[in-house]
């Protein structure tokens, strides 16, 4: 494998940065965060300008054909600015689901218009049963007439409150955690029938939870063959699980980086604490902590195209494993060296770890995937 970032990826490093460094300062995503939408619009459009939400798009379908590595280092990026913005949502998961599962008249009808930064999307998939089931699934979907009927409620949904699309998993037959019979729909967020409760989750981005009661889309909405979702929902996951990887590694380097500036203006005892050499070894555990991360996650971006989706699974669940321990590691030895103001609001080291907190239970917790990876035999067969 190799590691080094091309020409093209550091020149796409180089200018995400500038723009979040200009565009999304700590002040800045403090105020983005009680707007409307609860981020920018006006940095998301910036995004579009920059092709930034057309990346892992093919071309035929107006995206500009990035791959895997390119989108860790713009969620890495965004990581390191906190940013809220639901790139996430958008443009890897939802956006996943898309290029995946959908025909070529739906991408075409769809990902233009996400390209160009006018249409947001959520992937509406957990419940209140379901945890981290791809397959527990007990919203309902019933072909009647010239489309399909869908009832059901979903929770949690990251961006639901103000996407513009939803991309639903509702059951067609089958019981309730059956793999064969769930189906993925494209629905319009304001339709008839769908009624969405929209909040703030700890590390200030926005979820929602929403209730589908009879509403009536066409033929048209069916994302693929009806009943067979739940291997492109497991790819999606995967996918967006790396993602998240990459962003996690964007976290910790600042908040590394916020430690180090710290300690060595913070003084005790008339001189700086960063000269006591305990405080140096704990900084350097932290550092440690970020390189593992660091590449697990490279590791985990460059398996996103396996074709052994059993592999993809492993070898991605493995890289979450990590991540979550050294991002709950990181995230802990930075407040505790902060000292008390590390948990106050004005303080930027908190909201970093509280993002850690949250990277950490999305997509799978690190128990859940440790248990994963335990019952497919590990990462390197014995």
């Amino acid at each position: 494998m190799d590691f080094h970032l091309t020409d093209e990826q550091r020149m796409l490093q180089d200018s995400v940065q500038r723009l979040l460094a200009e565009q999304c300062s700590f002040e800045q995503r403090l105020a983005y965060r009680n707007e409307p939408r609860g981020y920018s619009r006006a940095l998301w459009r910036q995004f579009a300008e920059m092709g930034l939400l057309a990346l892992p798009f093919d071309e035929a379908d107006g995206g500009l054909g990035g791959g895997p590595v390119d989108v860790l280092i713009v969620m890495q990026a965004l990581g390191r600015a906190l940013a809220l913005e639901p790139y996430l949502a958008t443009v890897v998961l939802a956006g996943g689901l898309l290029r995946d599962a959908g025909s070529a008249a739906q991408r075409q009808a769809l990902v233009p218009a996400i390209a160009a930064g006018e249409m947001t999307l959520a992937f509406a998939h957990a419940e209140a049963q379901s945890r981290y089931g791809a397959a527990d699934v007990t919203t309902c979907a019933r072909a009647e007439g010239d489309g399909w009927v869908l009832d059901g409620q979903k929770r949690c949904v990251t961006a639901g409150d103000t996407a513009d699309r939803l991309l639903l998993s509702a059951r067609v037959s089958g019981g309730s955690r059956d793999r064969e019979g769930v189906s993925l729909f494209v629905v319009d967020a304001n339709a008839d029938g769908i009624s969405r409760r929209g909040y703030r989750i700890q590390d200030n981005t926005r979820a929602a939870d929403i209730r589908f009661e009879r509403v009536r889309v066409g033929h048209d909405a069916l994302l693929g063959t009806a009943g067979e979702a739940v291997p492109y929902i497991e790819r999606a996951v995967d996918v967006a699980t790396a993602a998240l990887c990459a962003e996690a590694v964007g976290v910790m380097e600042r908040l590394h980086e916020l430690t180090v500036e710290y300690i060595k203006v913070r003084k005790q005892f008339g001189v700086a604490i960063g000269s006591f050499q305990a405080l140096q070894h704990r900084a350097v555990d932290m550092l440690v902590a970020l390189e593992q991360a660091r590449s697990m996650a490279l590791y985990a971006a460059m398996m996103c195209t396996e074709p052994c989706a059993a592999e993809r699974s492993r070898s991605i669940s493995a890289a979450k494993i990590q991540i979550g321990r050294s991002a709950r590691f990181v995230g802990q030895e930075a407040i505790q060296l902060h000292g008390g103001i590390g948990m106050t609001e004005e303080c930027q080291a908190g909201h970093y770890f509280r993002r850690l907190t949250m990277i950490e239970l999305q997509c799978g917790d690190t128990a859940h995937h440790l248990r994963s990876l335990s019952e497919a035999g590990g990462l390197i067969a014995a």
